[in-house]
């Protein structure tokens, strides 16, 4: 019995360690690009508006799949998918690594970001499933390992090889174990998702792509165009239509493609709403500071990247400490103390100043970034740990969405406010506009943090109710 007990727990392991490595791949891709951009158009002969599509184009396709993930989990195994997603991701690197053209280049970038869409709900789905209750926050502490340190090193991995070698080496290298992923996961990879075959709604498909990627693109393009932007307000008010539409179908079909009812459940949508604060909070702070550091200090962009370095290796090292830290005591008291830390820290971002030393940014944002760790896997799995089993899949897919859609509604306003702060400076001719006007942001990004850390008082105690308990023993089948 003891023998086949840790027979279980190694396969687990192995299991664990080759979905994080999947995972880790995938999610160092979005962020490796950003300081490869110069070389890339040089290469290519593109403008920045051109090549800045690497980029958007990339979260755009990651935004529209995910609502999706929920009903591709219920139609196809869990070992299926996993694979599909990851031949899809290294397919995309190896047409990027030969890409001849711009055109190229893009489609390999969406085929990537395709893989990725479908992997970063899977992967949290999959760790729910194979531990139970009271080890979920040790799980979702691994997978917070991953998603905070992976896109922060990307940036520094990427000038360092781009100085080196060639951009073209930021795909090629993820082709080895894009591989050995796949191949590990053929052999060890159960299914832990329940199928229920749904039929494909294709109307469904189509609302969701529009209306979530018309919110994504109309915010993230909000915050460089302006509101008043032509552009901006027909993509808002295509997604705003759309995405009504699609609530409505799903909220009156028989079996949805994306559960909208999850969000009845009041501390679920509780814990979806604090995080998409602090994701805000977090990718904004991520923009302004180096906006502030690089154009209003004169810092070199490598010297802005080892700047956020410190905080994103605090956060990945705090992860699975707090994960387990969770499983003794829950989230209440984790949120509480972590919002306190991030509120107190970006208000005092908001003081900053045209002689603010570099070492005393660093420490604040390290110590504002550990707050975040405390908080940000903590609330999300006391949230999912709320919802029965077969809800699962749906509440990741709701909760990547929506952090998405916040996390670009979060930053085209803080870059909006930045902008026209920074305008009024200029007319009433303060010294330093630009550094007043990333000082207001600062301010409501402290602002939006304590309303959170207000409603992280009304978190209560992950899930007791038995049946649920009791469905997490049942052993997963054989894909």
């Amino acid at each position: 019995m003891e023998n086949k007990k840790s027979q279980t727990n190694f396969s687990r392991l192995i299991l664990v360690a080759t979905i994080l490595a999947g995972a880790f791949i995938v999610t160092l891709s979005a962020t490796l690009l950003n300081t490869a951009l110069p070389q890339i158009m040089k290469d290519l002969s593109i403008s920045a508006n051109t090549a800045q599509w690497l980029t958007t184009g990339f979260m755009l396709v990651i935004g529209m799949l995910i609502p999706i993930s929920a009903f591709l989990m219920e139609r196809f195994s869990t070992r299926k998918l996993f694979i599909t997603s990851m031949c899809l991701f290294g397919m995309g690197n190896l047409l990027a690594a030969i890409a001849p053209n711009f055109p190229v280049l893009l489609t390999a970038r969406i085929v990537q970001a395709a893989g990725e869409g479908i992997m970063l709900p899977l992967i949290q789905t999959i760790l729910l499933l194979i531990f139970p209750v009271n080890q979920r926050g040790t799980a979702m502490g691994m997978v917070g390992l991953v998603l905070a340190f992976s896109p922060a090193i990307g940036p520094t991995l990427s000038g360092w090889i781009v100085d080196t070698f060639s951009w073209r080496i930021l795909f090629y290298m993820n082709l080895p174990i894009v591989i050995l992923v796949i191949v590990i996961s053929f052999f060890t990879l159960k299914n832990v998702t329940k199928l229920t075959h749904p039929k494909i709604d294709i109307v469904s498909i189509i609302l969701s792509s529009l209306g979530f990627g018309g919110l994504l693109y109309g915010f993230s393009n909000a915050g460089s165009n302006g509101w008043n932007s032509f552009e901006v307000i027909i993509t808002l008010i295509v997604g705003i239509t759309a995405l009504s539409m699609f609530i409505w179908r799903q909220l009156t079909t028989e079996k949805p493609m994306l559960e909208f009812r999850v969000l009845k459940n009041k501390i679920y949508s509780l814990t979806v709403l604090i995080g998409m604060i602090v994701m805000v909070s977090m990718i904004g702070v991520e923009l302004l500071l180096p906006l502030y550091v690089q154009t209003a200090r004169g810092y070199t962009p490598i010297e802005s990247g080892l700047l956020l370095l410190p905080g994103a290796i605090v956060m990945g090292i705090m992860s699975p400490i707090t994960g387990k830290i969770f499983d003794k005591i829950g989230a209440r008291p984790l949120t509480i103390i972590g919002l306190v830390i991030i509120t107190i820290m970006t208000f005092l971002f908001s003081n900053i100043t045209d002689s603010t030393p570099y070492m005393y940014m660093m420490v604040i944002y390290t110590i504002r970034m550990f707050g975040i760790s405390l908080v940000m896997m903590p609330v999300m799995t006391a949230g999912l740990n709320q919802l029965p089993n077969h809800l699962i899949s749906h509440g990741t897919a709701m909760n990547n969405t929506l952090m998405q859609v916040g996390s670009s509604i979060g930053t085209a306003l803080l870059i909006t406010i930045m902008t026209n702060s920074t305008a009024s400076a200029v007319q009433q001719k303060l010294s330093y506009p630009m550094i007043h006007g990333v000082s207001v942001a600062f301010t409501v990004a402290g602002i939006l943090a304590l309303s959170a850390l207000v409603m992280s008082f009304f978190i209560k105690s992950s899930k007791t109710n038995k049946e649920d308990i009791e469905e997490n023993k049942v052993a997963v089948n054989e894909s």
